[in-house]
C-alpha cells in the first residue's frame, strides 16, 4: 500500500520532488544533530532543512467520538420502562469536547453532568478540575472531530562531545 501511494503521489505531484524515506536514515540525522528521539523530531529530520530554528512547541491533534450509540441500558425497569444510558446533548450551554477556560489553563469538557458541573481535562490525560460549576467555566471554541491544543517540546540537552555515530 506505501507503495501504491507513493506512485500516486508521483503522479498527481509531477512537478514536486517525491521521494521515500526509511527509519535508519531519519535516526542517523537525529544522533548526529543530537536531536532527541520524539515524534516532532523525526518529522524535523524527514524534512530535512536541519539547519533552521525550531519552534520548541507544537500542534497535537486527537480525534473524539461523535456519539455514544448506546441509546438505552440494556435492564428495563418495572412496567416496561427503558432507562436512558446517555447524558443530556447540551448542559447549561457546554457540550461534551467543548474547549474551555477553567483555572486559568485551558482545558477539555471530558464528562457531563446534568446537574452543570463537568470534568475538564487536558489532552493528555491530566485533569484539571473532577467537578467544576459551568459558571467558573468561559467557552474558548465549540468542539470540532479533531481537538488541538498546543504542547510544548522538551527542551533536551546536546550530546556530550566524543558522541554520536562520526566520534
Amino acid at each position: 500500500m506505501r507503495w501504491e501511494v507513493l506512485n500516486r503521489l508521483k503522479a498527481s505531484h509531477s512537478e514536486l520532488k517525491v521521494h521515500n524515506t526509511y527509519g535508519y536514515l531519519t535516526k542517523h540525522a537525529r544522533i548526529e544533530n543530537g536531536i532527541a528521539k520524539s515524534h516532532g523530531a523525526d518529522a524535523f529530520c524527514i524534512a530535512g532543512n536541519l539547519g533552521a530554528e525550531r519552534l520548541g512547541e507544537f500542534f497535537f491533534q486527537k480525534q473524539t467520538r461523535r456519539n455514544n450509540r448506546q441509546i438505552h441500558k440494556l435492564s428495563i425497569l418495572k412496567g416496561a420502562l427503558r432507562k436512558r444510558n446517555q447524558a443530556p446533548f447540551e448542559v447549561k450551554g457546554f457540550r461534551l469536547f467543548d474547549k474551555v477556560a477553567c483555572q486559568g489553563e485551558e482545558g477539555f469538557i471530558f464528562g457531563r453532568r446534568s446537574s452543570g458541573f463537568f470534568d475538564v481535562r487536558k489532552l493528555d490525560g491530566t485533569r484539571i478540575s473532577a467537578g467544576i460549576s459551568y459558571k467558573k467555566l468561559h467557552l474558548l471554541e465549540k468542539r470540532q472531530t479533531y481537538l488541538m491544543e498546543i504542547r510544548k517540546e522538551e527542551a533536551f540537552p546536546p550530546l556530550p562531545e566524543g558522541r554520536g555515530l562520526r566520534a
